[in-house]
């Protein structure tokens, strides 16, 4: 088994591909911060048992490990490349079914209108681009009075010392000019 790895914008964050399903189709993404979160997943749950490691975010077709402020990827590359060997050929999946359940506001019809475009947008245009850097973009709410969307960066992209600019000058500039309602995209923390 050959193990991809690629750097991201992000310099605490590595991103791997190893060449098969990381998650089943339609499972979305699953992002763990902690040992303990780590427990739904055998694969997150190896990759924490490595000093050093403070993130996993699993895809469909790649993760992403960030490391903490003090370790250095020449001791940590090795170690994780082990342990998602390891995951593959246990034959277990990398998390359990269950997803996190995600809260949905209530909109009105206009503003459900609205909303459903910008998920669309979010999942036509702008999340397949992050994907590239190991990370995800997800929607958090949208307020219809002042028109500001609320995005939660995950992956790569949590963190990301480019992830201000790209969310301002990339996202909230594409979502301008799609959707006249939107002034402004802001991060969720």
């Amino acid at each position: 088994m050959f193990i991809q790895t690629e750097t991201t914008p992000n310099p605490a964050v590595l991103k791997f591909l190893p060449g098969q399903s990381v998650l089943a189709e339609g499972a979305g993404v699953r992002e763990f911060n902690d040992s303990a979160a780590a427990a739904a997943s055998p694969l997150a749950g190896a990759l924490f048992r490595i000093n050093g490691v403070s993130r996993v975010f699993l895809a469909r077709e790649f993760l992403t490990v960030s490391k903490a402020e003090d370790a250095d990827w020449a001791y940590l590359k090795a170690p994780i490349l082990a342990a998602i060997m390891d995951h593959y050929t246990s034959g277990e999946a990398a998390a359990d079914d269950e997803a996190a359940a995600e809260d949905e506001d209530v909109y009105d019809a206009a503003a459900a209108d609205i909303v459903q475009e910008i998920k669309d947008l979010l999942d036509t245009r702008i999340r397949p681009a992050v994907a590239q850097d190991g990370g995800d973009i997800l929607f958090s709410k949208f307020e219809p009075q002042t028109g500001v969307v609320w995005l939660h960066m995950r992956g790569a992209c949590a963190g990301c010392p480019s992830s201000a600019a790209t969310l301002k000058a990339g996202v909230e500039n594409l979502m301008r000019h799609y959707i006249p309602e939107v002034t402004a995209v802001e991060q969720v923390l």
